[in-house]
């Protein structure tokens, strides 16, 4: 199955499309280059026929994900952070979006 990858705003760069197979651990990546130092980062998905769902916010470090086998990574300059999905299904196939916010 297939993940797309969207850029949610202009201050992020990600790749356009991921793929895998079922089972098999995918890692999207997001660069953030300017990243302001009160900005959080934020992660959703937009599964097909459904509104965006949040998955995950962060300052820095990594963070489990709630209620998923995974989790969010981030640079220690904050300057990109990486969604890993360990064993996704595929009904977590959906596009796929980082955001920075304060």
């Amino acid at each position: 199955f297939s993940l797309a990858v969207a850029v949610a705003r202009a201050q992020v760069q990600q790749e356009p499309f991921a793929q895998t197979t079922e089972g098999i651990s995918i890692t999207i990546n997001c660069s953030h280059p300017n990243i302001r130092t009160t900005d959080y980062i934020s992660w959703y998905r937009h599964l097909p026929g459904r509104g965006p769902e949040f998955l995950v916010l962060t300052t820095k470090g990594s963070k489990e994900l709630p209620d998923r086998t995974g989790e969010l990574l981030v640079s220690p300059d904050r300057r990109w952070s990486s969604l890993r999905l360990a064993r996704p299904r595929a009904a977590d196939a959906a596009a796929y979006y980082c955001a920075l916010g304060d």
